[in-house]
């Protein structure tokens, strides 16, 4: 079971929180996406193109089981985990705590324009372009993020480093869930 599980849309700094985070309190670190990827041996946005996106739901779903039963470190979630039941379920049960990574459409859109990997890593959610979808999308999952979290971080204005050192005081002074 991990350690901590990091919840949030695209970009705002689930891997780059889970990597110093994990260095910080010892532990391994997991990026599901990356992870995803590895097994299926393709981008997500090609097994969205090519298998739809319920397939890519399916195998994120199988990886997210396999990943609360065997992983222990600091977990970093795929930004759309949230919208099965079913996972949510299974973070509510076996991923806590459960940290909510949050900020602003304007900061997030922001981040992604400045990824070159946009495009190629994060495929549209919506017939939209991936920019412009953000503030639709987000105030969709808001709630379902809102529901798992046993805290929930600003990363608009914090450097990852202020995060980081939030959530190791935060987990090193006795985490409720």
């Amino acid at each position: 079971m991990p350690r901590v599980t990091l919840i949030g849309y695209r970009g705002v700094g689930k891997t780059s929180v889970a990597r110093q985070l994990a260095d910080r309190i010892g532990c391994a670190w997991c990026d599901a996406d990356v992870e995803l990827e590895r097994r299926q041996g393709r981008s997500i946005a090609d097994i969205i193109t090519q298998d739809g996106e319920p397939a890519f739901r399916d195998a994120e779903e199988r990886l997210l089981i396999d990943l609360l039963a065997d992983f222990d470190g600091v977990l970093a979630t795929g930004g759309g985990v949230v919208l099965r039941e079913v996972n949510r379920t299974l973070l509510h049960e076996h991923g806590r705590p459960v940290v909510w990574l949050q900020a602003d459409a304007d900061v997030i859109r922001e981040r992604l324009a400045a990824d070159p990997t946009t495009v190629q890593r994060r495929p549209g959610l919506t017939t939209a372009n991936p920019l412009d979808e953000v503030a639709t999308v987000l105030a969709s999952r808001e709630p379902l993020y809102r529901s798992l979290a046993d805290l929930a971080v600003d990363t608009a204005a914090a450097s990852v480093d202020e995060v980081v050192a939030r959530l190791a005081d935060w987990l090193a002074h006795g985490v409720r869930t």
